[in-house]
């Protein structure tokens, strides 16, 4: 019987053959990241631990991101910790403010992510880096902490989940409308614990920004991790980026699949996740008219350079409606720069919206864009739950960068179709 990509892994970074589903292993780790509010409560664990250096041979990345610049002392303490750690233990590689951005997005773009390896966070959407072959997992911070410590974490290996995504996508539709819809068909619970495939002729027609989008989301359905096959696309980014020497791993063609899932994607109209949950997906059509106060374009979801360029090319000759407030977050130093050099950060501007620096500040609800009691606002962000953006008697629906943009023109949600 063939493997598994979540076997292949577990074995080659448990050293054995093979393992199977329900094995506990103690898997050596490639790369660990932290940001502040991780590095800040893996102290007392490390300290316990008895930790006083990092582990040999364990990429360690560090980086300031949900609360950039520090809107309180609160902020600040965890800043300055973080600061302290990374130079006390002598890290890998440190992001400081204005050199970085957000952590999904600036491993990925920095070389930090390969194929084949596995990489552990205190940040649930660590599944981004799936995007890009690697096995991503989100751990508490007892287990950050003995993984910086001993270069190893702990796992039970999970049963795997196979989708097959075909057909093409309809125009003003993306991959967020994919990431919704399989919210949707998969809920909140139905797969955790699970290792995700997600295979099939629309992946491979997928930009990487696009692919990143739906690891990312996947997030929020409680899997383990969740993967795509890197292809010649992958292979050329990733070995754009890093120096590092990486060995490609998938599944083989008979491996065994708790379960397996077609979607055609080309059925797949524009889609929104109403309030409060991010499964509760349904077509845009069925909340078309609702007002809103605030739309916004970013986070480690949706704040990529191809996500800005569709915003900005349906703005071009319209602004945000007079009663709207748009706030555009660009993920990463890196992006922003991009923007700039292709006119898209004048583009916003010019049309009346507000561009921040990056940061999780918004998605979060820490800063740089709070909801107040009884408003609406459309985010491109991955949870929507109450209170996430500020307020708890807030309404916070998710959707595309297409789909949010053409809502902050209308001054209400919209089929993006409309603009495009």
């Amino acid at each position: 019987m063939g493997q598994t990509f979540a076997q292949k892994i577990f074995a080659r970074a448990s050293g054995r053959n093979e393992v199977r589903p329900g094995d506990t292993v103690f898997a050596k780790v490639d790369t660990v990241m932290l940001h502040e509010g991780g590095t800040f409560l893996v102290q007392r664990p490390l300290k316990e631990l008895g930790a006083a250096r990092l582990a040999d041979n364990l990429e360690v990345v560090v980086l300031l991101d949900h609360y950039v610049p520090a809107p309180n002392t609160s902020a600040a303490t965890r800043h300055k910790v973080t600061r302290e750690f990374a130079k006390r233990m002598g890290v890998s590689t440190w992001y400081e403010a204005g050199r970085g951005g957000i952590c999904h997005q600036v491993l990925p773009e920095k070389g930090h992510i390969r194929p084949g390896e596995l990489v552990v966070a205190p940040d649930a959407h660590v599944t981004t880096y799936g995007a890009l072959g690697a096995y991503g997992l989100g751990g508490g911070v007892t287990d950050i902490a003995i993984a910086l410590g001993t270069g190893r974490t702990w796992a039970i290996v999970p049963e795997s989940v196979k989708v097959i995504l075909k057909g093409e996508l309809q125009a003003g539709v993306s991959a967020k409308d994919v990431a919704l819809t399989l919210m949707g068909i998969f809920g909140e619970a139905s797969l955790a614990y699970k290792s995700l495939e997600i295979a099939g002729p629309a992946v491979g027609n997928m930009s990487l920004d696009g692919r990143m989008t739906v690891c990312n989301m996947c997030a929020e359905m409680g899997v383990k991790a969740v993967v795509m096959k890197p292809d010649r696309r992958c292979i050329e980014y990733v070995s754009g980026r890093s120096c590092k020497p990486f060995k490609v791993v998938w599944s083989d063609e008979d491996a065994e699949y708790e379960q397996v899932h077609e979607v055609d994607v080309s059925e797949i109209p524009p889609t929104v996740a109403k309030p409060s949950r991010p499964s509760n997906a349904s077509p845009v059509s069925e909340v078309a008219g609702t007002r809103i106060d605030q739309a916004f374009l970013g986070s480690c979801t949706n704040g990529r350079i191809s996500d800005l360029r569709a915003a900005a090319r349906m703005l071009k000759g319209h602004r945000v409606h007079p009663d709207v407030r748009l706030i555009v977050t660009p993920a990463s130093q890196e992006t922003y720069l991009q923007a700039m050099d292709e006119g898209l950060i004048r583009t916003f501007i010019e049309a009346g919206a507000l561009v921040t620096n990056p940061t999780c500040g918004a998605c979060i609800g820490g800063h740089m864009g709070l909801l107040a009691d009884g408003e609406v606002c459309i985010a491109t962000s991955n949870r929507n739950y109450v209170g996430r953006m500020g307020s708890t008697r807030a309404d916070i629906y998710l959707a595309s960068p297409e789909t949010t943009t053409a809502s902050a023109i209308a001054g209400c949600i919209v089929d993006p179709r409309e603009f495009v």
